[in-house]
């Protein structure tokens, strides 16, 4: 099983003095950030997509390739990228270039999008929601199989055999469909082969049997092997040198963030009971001391059938770098090591 990070680049509130950092300063931390993720030998750090005042990841590529130069062993990805607001053309330029910078270590998540905001930001209409994803996943793939694409569709110009470039190291970059929990997703992902990215952010493990059992055999139906239908997700997580160390670390910054975006969702406030209850055993919270994490993510990879990838989304805890970074060494140094054993024996 692969163990990494995916970061939203969250600007949150200093908890000592209740200001948050500059945005200048936050960048330098977060590429502090995955160079750490690198030394403790994770196997990825992922870059979301928002363009959102709470947010600096509204350019993922450029973030990734700054983290590129600066790490020489783990591989480097969206999470997610808004793939229905963006030219597919120039995704697949930017994460070909990021791949020749890192030597081979790109990869892309692809989704629809959480939030809204990109949608009217690039004139894209949402009520085109899920045509427009489906018509530039068919392009983002043919261009990744191929330099000079005969491509036709509704929402860009076609293509007539020009070339796309430049190419990636790899002979292709990895793809992954990032998902939330609407069904024809799962489905539509298996039936296209293409490994799943499964955002699991509260609620249970188990919900979410269902559809990646649908996801699997939607995979068997179209032909392609159980090899390649590979399983991950995306979880809140967070290490620390105690359960309730990890517990009392994650929970203000997690109900910062939560409590804006509920308010304009019209979601009830966020409760600490609330928070506890999904951090519990059953809960789909990865947050604990490194004994607590790796039986999560073992039971939660029995759950769902075997994973083949666990990324932790702390950048939700308001916290000092120190204490990001060191939660980061735990996962890398301690809780990874318990997990890939025990796979490993499997």
């Amino acid at each position: 099983m692969e163990i990494g990070i995916d970061s939203f680049a969250a600007i949150l509130p200093d908890p000592a003095t209740g200001k948050p950092p500059s945005a200048t300063d936050r960048m330098a931390d977060l590429l502090d950030e995955v160079e750490v993720a690198d030394r403790a030998g994770l196997d990825v750090f992922g870059i979301g997509e928002h363009h959102r005042a709470e947010f600096l990841d509204s350019a993922p590529p450029i973030i990734l390739a700054a983290a590129a130069a600066r790490t020489s062993r783990i591989r480097l990805t969206s999470a997610v990228t808004v793939l229905s607001a963006a030219d597919p053309v120039r995704i697949f330029q930017e994460f070909a270039t990021l791949d020749l910078i890192a030597r081979g270590r790109a990869e892309i998540v692809v989704g629809r999008g959480s939030f809204g905001e990109a949608y009217p930001l690039f004139g894209a209409d949402p009520r085109d929601y899920d045509e427009l994803f489906t018509e530039k996943l068919d392009l983002l793939l043919k261009l990744n199989g191929t330099t000079f694409p005969i491509w036709k569709g509704r929402f860009r110009a076609p293509l007539e055999g020009q070339g796309i470039y430049p190419r990636p190291h790899q002979p292709r970059l990895p793809l992954w469909i990032g998902v939330g929990g609407t069904p024809r997703s799962f489905a539509r992902a298996g039936t296209l082969g293409l490994p799943l990215m499964v955002a699991i952010i509260g609620g249970t493990f188990e919900r979410f049997r269902p559809l990646v059992e649908l996801y699997r055999e939607a995979g068997k139906s179209a032909g392609h092997s159980p090899d390649t239908l590979k399983v991950g997700i995306h979880a809140m997580g967070f290490v620390g040198e105690t359960d309730a160390a990890a517990r009392d670390a994650f929970f203000p910054g997690w109900a910062h963030l939560t409590g804006r975006i509920g308010r304009e969702r019209g979601w009830p406030p966020p409760s600490r009971e609330q928070f506890d209850a999904m951090a519990s055993p059953e809960g789909a919270f990865l947050i604990g001391d490194p004994a607590t994490v790796a039986a999560k993510m073992l039971r939660a990879s029995e759950t769902l059938g075997g994973l083949s990838r666990i990324t932790f989304q702390m950048s939700t805890a308001s916290l000092e770098t120190a204490a990001m970074k060191r939660s980061i060494e735990l996962l890398g140094t301690e809780v990874a090591p318990i997990v890939r054993a025990s796979t490993h024996a499997g």
